[in-house]
């Protein structure tokens, strides 16, 4: 009895622990959502949360102040005088009230009265700047409106989905070909050479950013999608053979002897029998690999260059972060796009990722 409480308990642990963990994480990605569909405006005023119903303040009506009013002197509310400076942080008026600027340039003023209140307004102007380019009317505080052009990122998604998939597949490719005769096939050096792929895993990949840049200027590569997917195939290889000959190598011995006394190749082997019964581990590794040539962001950019035609996702949401900086309604709408396509790529291979995971776990 003990131990089964004992076990309950510490099942029950593990569950809150991990419910707050991806509570961590669901929050922010929640808060980018929601974010991404709010006009620009809203956003400069108010957080993410004041779509849910909450404590605030509402404007029960609008004082309109003379068109000639000095602002740098003091200015009379409902008989109370008080400073532009008061008004635009907001000020408590003696019946409780509570006077902020609407439209300092108009000289409009809302009274305002503690109550429940909700932020309504959602729009798909975000996504249209961001994907076509659209301009779009940004509201400053002090009520003046200013248009901008947007940051036209399908050529970069375009791109991205270039890049990534053939510098996902090509390393699958080779790397499942390469467990495979690691596994089953006897050659010389065969040891040898597992033992240095193994050795490649603790190569970082920087230290071999500067000579393979070096040698694709030589070629003619640098600025080259041919160069990036070779670049990602490379060092996405060592893992990939790893994790590929884990699983492969657990298969059963008799399923190969029998195929072989039954005249099959290695060849007829792999495409009828590796391929078909490593399609998890296949999938856990792609999905590994995708996700980290979709973000990449340093590889891209040492060799693929800025240009415009070339630019991915993360290079082109990095340069809007730098060039606009207070757009957050632009960088939240481009940032819940960069995420679309990992998304749909887990979820798609997500009923695969665990037995993946399991098969090509170390074998005991």
């Amino acid at each position: 009895m003990k131990r089964r409480t004992r076990r309950i308990g510490s099942k029950s642990i593990v569950n809150i622990t991990l419910a707050i963990i991806c509570l961590i994480w669901l929050v922010p990605t929640v808060g980018l959502l929601v974010s991404s569909f709010r006009p620009a405006s809203d956003i400069l005023k108010s957080g993410w949360w004041t779509v849910v119903p909450h404590r605030g303040n509402l404007t029960k009506e609008q004082i309109q102040l003379p068109k000639d009013t000095d602002l740098q002197q003091q200015i009379e509310v409902k008989g109370t005088l008080y400073t532009d400076e008061q008004l635009r942080a907001g000020i408590k008026a003696p019946d409780g009230s509570r006077l902020i600027w609407e439209n300092r340039r108009a000289r409009l003023i809302n009274v305002q009265e503690p109550g429940w209140t909700m932020s309504k307004n959602f729009t798909l102007d975000n996504y249209e700047g961001v994907l076509t380019g659209k301009t779009y009317e940004l509201k400053q505080p002090d009520g003046s409106v200013k248009k901008e052009k947007g940051s036209d990122l399908s050529r970069a998604f375009l791109n991205t989905l270039v890049v990534s998939i053939p510098a996902t597949l090509i390393p699958i490719l080779i790397a499942t070909f390469a467990a495979y005769a690691f596994a089953w096939l006897k050659f010389p050096l065969r040891k040898t050479l597992f033992v240095i792929v193994i050795m490649l895993l603790v190569v970082p990949l920087q230290v071999a950013l500067i000579p393979i840049s070096k040698d694709y200027a030589a070629l003619g590569l640098n600025g080259e999608f041919l160069g990036i997917w070779i670049a990602h195939a490379g060092f996405g290889l060592p893992l990939a053979t790893y994790f590929m000959y884990s699983y492969i190598s657990q298969l059963p011995k008799d399923l190969f002897e029998s195929a072989f006394m039954d005249g099959a190749t290695n060849f007829t082997i792999f495409t009828r029998l590796i391929v078909p019964l490593a399609v998890p581990s296949i999938a856990s590794i792609s999905i590994f690999q995708f996700l980290w040539v979709w973000n990449d962001y340093l590889v891209s950019l040492i060799f693929l260059g800025g240009q415009e035609d070339v630019q991915v996702l993360s290079m082109k949401i990095a340069n809007l972060a730098g060039s606009r900086g207070d757009a957050w309604h632009l960088l939240t709408a481009a940032s819940f796009i960069s995420m679309l396509m990992p998304l749909a790529v887990f979820f798609g291979l997500q009923r695969y990722f665990v037995r993946g995971l399991m098969g090509g776990s170390v074998k005991g």
